[in-house]
């Protein structure tokens, strides 16, 4: 009795399995069967099955061998003669001349109600790659022989004409330029500024340095008596730079026009001497009043028949 139920379930197994069979079937081709190295490779894999069966896209790039994997396009379905065909394409390219054999490339599928998946392979495709073929007793050479251009002599004397005539107005050109630079005058125009217009600019480019306000306090102090010393031997003509601060208010106060600035000039010379020397921390208000005290110092001083003019000198060559 188990003996006919074994044969019993045994045979409904392989008719079940003959059904499976007889559902699907793959196929794989390409294009042609020979290529030259480089050429793309039309491969193509068609699968004729029920309407009912899925399947898994197919993985061939570990199948391929010396081949190269270019490109894979999405699957194709139509339906064809009451079931479903569909065709999967790849581009392929292969670089060194041999025989391939693109070997069968398993497909995974599975019908309504199974539990697991199962497969079916292609068939194998064999394809030829080989090189261009050459003929090593040839010498090399071009695709085409060049062309050549039979020249016209009368497009040659143009050219020789025409170059010639563009060197002689060059030329004159040239002549006539270094004439007229012979001729003319050069003039040469310096302009100098006038003695409190060049301190009064460079107190005011001290006061955008913002020495003091780094803490660099005596390096401003330095600076602004600097910028009034020069200013002292342009105007009056007398060395400042190399006086003490004594010598200078003495010799100033002999000088005409100085007398208004005396106390002044004290009061900031003297500032400037402690910070210098005695190394004196002013206060910020100092540091403020000194920049005050040297444009006051400049401007009162400024010589009236000159308030608005800037000295021009001119050289002729």
């Amino acid at each position: 009795m188990v003996k006919k139920i074994f044969i019993i379930l045994a045979a409904l197994l392989s008719f079940q399995i003959a059904c499976h069979a007889q559902n699907i079937s793959a196929k794989a081709s390409t294009d042609k069967s020979s290529y030259l190295v480089g050429d793309y490779i039309n491969y193509a894999i068609q699968v004729q099955r029920d309407k009912n069966v899925s399947l898994i896209f197919p993985a061939i790039k570990d199948s391929l061998g010396s081949l190269t994997l270019i490109k894979q396009e999405a699957p194709e379905n139509q339906v064809q003669n009451g079931s479903e065909l569909t065709t999967y394409r790849f581009l392929l390219s292969g670089y060194d001349s041999a025989s391939v054999t693109i070997p069968p490339v398993p497909i995974q599928y599975k019908s309504a109600g199974d539990t697991a998946y199962r497969t079916i392979s292609t068939n194998a495709v064999q394809i030829l790659v080989s090189t261009v073929k050459v003929n090593t007793a040839d010498d090399i050479k071009d695709v085409k022989a060049p062309i050549k251009i039979p020249l016209d002599w009368r497009i040659i004397v143009l050219w020789i004409v025409g170059i010639i005539i563009l060197l002689l107005i060059a030329y004159y050109l040239y002549r006539r330029y270094k004439r007229k630079k012979m001729l003319t005058p050069q003039v040469q125009k310096i302009i100098k500024l006038a003695p409190h217009e060049f301190a009064l600019n460079s107190l005011r480019d001290l006061e955008e340095k913002k020495l003091w306000q780094q803490g660099l306090i005596k390096d401003y102090h330095s600076s602004i008596t600097e910028i009034i010393r020069k200013y002292f031997e342009e105007r009056f003509h007398l060395p400042a730079l190399e006086l003490t601060t004594s010598e200078a208010l003495e010799r100033l106060a002999k000088k005409d026009g100085a007398e208004i600035i005396l106390p002044l000039t004290r009061d900031f010379l003297n500032n400037a001497d402690m910070v210098k020397f005695a190394k004196f921390v002013p206060l910020s208000s100092v540091n403020e009043e000194m920049m005050k005290q040297a444009f006051e110092i400049v401007k009162k001083t400024i010589p009236s028949e000159t308030a608005e003019e800037k000295q021009e000198v001119s050289n002729v060559q």
